[in-house]
């Protein structure tokens, strides 16, 4: 790594845990940051009684044999607590994230190796007056939600740029990737609220594949219940959100938006981003709405803008209630992959824009300081790092055939059962094959 690449990736990390660390513990020096926090992890897996949030469950029995198909085997008793006071330390060191490249999925979904659906930020009038529901009868090619990517789309870039991210480590190390973990920045978000999630729980499925841990989300029976039970209004309400980048992006630098086209979701822009919280490294991509148009803004991915709407605030009721939810996802998932800006577009109850407001990632954490209870980063992102290292004890077996289901519903904790040649398995046979050296290149598009 280039010397200033390495010295800015030091201080962004050192500036992201200072923030966070004099916001949230204002009396104690940063100077105690690292060594209380090595402790920490140097205890995490010695002693349940040390570890209380790492606990035994009685009502289960340690089990020694697999099961295949898709019965539920729990291997251990151990589980993990989402209670955020057990997270209240200090941040976790959380490194600039790097793009280390990117893909484009065309209007059929059909990857490519490069940034063709890159969208440019057309910054609009102070009052947009934007129709959102303009062209949803007639000019809208939804996605088929019934068809399940998993991890596919990352896979085919991994295999597409396999040269460039061969491990580091010795050629007598087993490791394909010089990552922990690969996963969806989406899978990671989900991570870093759960401990303030109240409504929706998730599975996670994990395999360990030539020494790296591939996270990919399953559909919760209760998510499938929601999808199936979708009114026409949500459905209308979730165009509306792609229909405000239609109206602010455009696709050059040096052109306009154009709000009369088709807005089909099946397009997508994703960066592919490199970093490492506390000591897991990440190899993670997530979809960018648009970047700054002008040439002269910072290198991906600090130059990426998210966009968003959300309803009018029109009280303080209102507007506590953003703080606390709304403002919560925005924040990780822009902070995850290094997005410094969200810009919102304020919406009636008729669909209709009716004021912007661009809000700066690193001041989120000030925005909510003043709401009681609210939410804390450092509690999301020391519940995310343990989730990490609990996935790195449990899942030990290398082998793309054995699943680690991790499930959590509200109000409890996280616990797991291990899949064994099940319906469960993600990682494809294309991909086995392309980083073991005898796949072909019909992903390397």
């Amino acid at each position: 790594m280039p010397l200033d690449l390495y010295l800015s990736c030091v201080c962004w990390s050192k500036k992201v845990t200072m923030d966070h660390h004099r916001l949230h513990n204002p009396t104690s020096s940063y100077r105690h940051h690292q060594s209380a926090y090595k402790r920490e992890r140097d205890d995490s897996w010695r002693s349940t009684d040390e570890n209380k949030h790492l606990k035994l469950n009685p009502h289960h029995h340690h089990h020694h044999q697999h099961q295949s198909g898709s019965t539920q085997n729990p291997v251990s008793s151990r589980s993990l607590s989402t209670r955020r006071e057990l997270y209240e330390r200090d941040f976790p060191v959380y490194k600039q994230p790097v793009e280390v490249g990117c893909f484009s999925l065309d209007s059929e979904r059909r990857f490519f190796n490069d940034r063709r659906q890159m969208r440019y930020y057309v910054e609009p009038d102070r009052n947009p007056n934007f129709d959102l529901r303009d062209g949803y009868k007639h000019r809208y090619v939804k996605r088929d939600d019934g068809v399940k990517e998993k991890l596919d789309h990352i896979l085919s870039w991994i295999v597409a740029n396999r040269s460039k991210h061969n491990s580091s480590a010795t050629t007598a190390s087993s490791r394909a990737l010089d990552a922990d973990f690969v996963t969806w920045r989406g899978h990671l978000t989900k991570l870093l609220t759960t401990p303030y999630e109240t409504r929706e729980g998730w599975l996670l499925a994990v395999t360990k594949f030539r020494g790296t841990l591939y996270i990919s989300e399953l559909e919760t029976e209760a998510a499938r219940r929601e999808q199936e039970n979708r009114t026409e209004r949500h459905e209308e309400m979730t165009y509306w959100g792609y229909k405000f980048e239609q109206y602010t992006c455009a696709d050059d630098p040096h052109s306009l938006p154009d709000p009369s086209g088709v807005v089909n979701t099946n397009e997508a822009f994703c960066t592919v981003v490199q970093t490492r919280l506390a000591d897991h490294r990440l190899l993670f991509s997530g979809e960018v709405d648009c970047r700054d148009k002008d040439p002269d803004a910072p290198a991906a991915p600090a130059c990426y803008i998210e966009l968003k709407t959300s309803a009018e605030i029109c009280t303080p009721k209102q507007r506590s209630n953003f703080h606390r939810f709304k403002l919560l996802k925005w924040w990780a998932q822009s902070f995850l992959p290094g997005v410094p800006r969200v810009v919102a577009g304020f919406r009636d109850h008729e669909g209709v824009v009716v004021s912007l407001e661009t809000f700066h990632v690193s001041k989120i954490s000030h925005l909510i300081k003043n709401e009681y209870n609210c939410w804390k980063p450092t509690v999301c992102m020391n519940f995310c790092c343990d989730f990490l290292s609990f996935v790195k004890h449990v899942a030990t077996e290398d082998n793309p055939g054995v699943v680690y289901l991790f499930s959590w519903e509200p109000r409890r904790d996280v616990t797991f059962s291990v899949h064994r040649d099940s319906h469960y398995s993600f990682l494809p046979q294309w991909y086995i094959e392309g980083m073991t050296g005898s796949g072909d290149s019909r992903h390397q598009t």
